[in-house]
């Protein structure tokens, strides 16, 4: 048998364009069928006429196939960069979305916010302490942590699988979260000054489900709306809140309003919703009431 014509960098790069892959995902993948480092594309332009032997040609070949049958590249490159952090993903696992670095940065900015004092709202001079609820890879745990190493960061998800991923990226970035198993926070014990979640909020009948197929369907679907495990999130934080401490919560680009209605429901003050980089309100967030001053104060 006649073994295939090798072919140079550059024409693959062109097969993989023609398969439908914009350039930087072709760039990305030809790297990475060579074992080189998918960002390094000044070493691709430098060896556009180099060729592919036959292993890495049917390697790429097989990335290509993936990724234009709508594989995210995380899935196929094994890593997502996430707030300076490069995670380690894989299919047990959502990759992680630019747009939920929105619900990290609040999340630091209301640690940065709080008073550290006993005199003010019964904080005390402790170490701030921050749950994330559906933790996936640790993306947000771990961003958190990475940016305040002084806060107390949890991390709790439902799925073995999911808390393998994330321990595995905690001790690769050697940050100290805690890692629990368990359903929202059905299982927990104690009071957190922060509750960070991006849980499941597609409804059943969303039709970007179609273009999800290769991602964990429990991590994204929430019920006949959406809201289903939004609302046993507001429902269970009042218990696990230190009184003015803060429930943050990722949600769909049409349910800020909604979750907002929630959060007035349950008790909770100072609600608002916050816009991603495209003004879309992609984050809600509310303060559980903080304790009433003593008489005389």
């Amino acid at each position: 048998m006649t073994a295939p014509p090798a072919i140079s960098l550059s024409q693959a790069l062109a097969d993989a364009r023609a398969a439908g892959l914009d350039r930087l995902d072709a760039q990305m993948l030809v790297l990475h069928a060579l074992g080189r480092d998918p960002h390094d594309r000044a070493w691709l332009m430098a060896h556009d006429t180099d060729a592919l032997d036959p292993g890495q040609a049917e390697r790429l070949a097989t990335l290509v196939q993936r990724r234009a049958q709508g594989e995210p590249m995380a899935y196929l490159i094994g890593f997502r960069e996430f707030h300076g952090l490069t995670l380690q993903v894989d299919t047990r696992v959502l990759d992680p979305r630019a747009d939920t670095e929105t619900l990290v940065q609040w999340a630091i900015d209301t640690l940065d916010a709080f008073p550290q004092t006993s005199e003010n709202a019964g904080i005390s001079a402790r170490p701030l302490r921050l749950i994330d609820l559906g933790t996936g890879s640790g993306a947000i745990a771990l961003a958190v942590k990475h940016t305040r190493s002084l806060a107390d960061v949890t991390a709790v998800d439902a799925s073995a699988d999911a808390l393998a991923v994330a321990r595995a990226n905690a001790q690769a970035l050697s940050l100290d979260v805690r890692f629990l198993e368990g359903a929202w926070l059905r299982d927990i014990t104690g009071c957190f000054d922060v509750i960070v979640s991006n849980p499941p909020y597609l409804a059943a009948d969303d039709p970007h489900l179609a273009a999800l197929g290769h991602e964990p369907r429990p991590a994204l679907v929430s019920g006949a709306d959406g809201l289903d495990d939004i609302r046993q999130i507001v429902a269970q934080a009042p218990a696990h809140l230190a009184a003015g401490g803060w429930l943050l919560l990722e949600h769909g680009w049409t349910q800020a309003e909604a979750v907002r209605a929630l959060l007035v429901r349950a008790g909770f003050e100072a609600v608002r919703s916050r816009r991603d980089l495209a003004g879309i309100e992609r984050c809600t967030g509310a303060r559980w009431p903080a304790l009433p001053k003593p008489a005389g104060a």
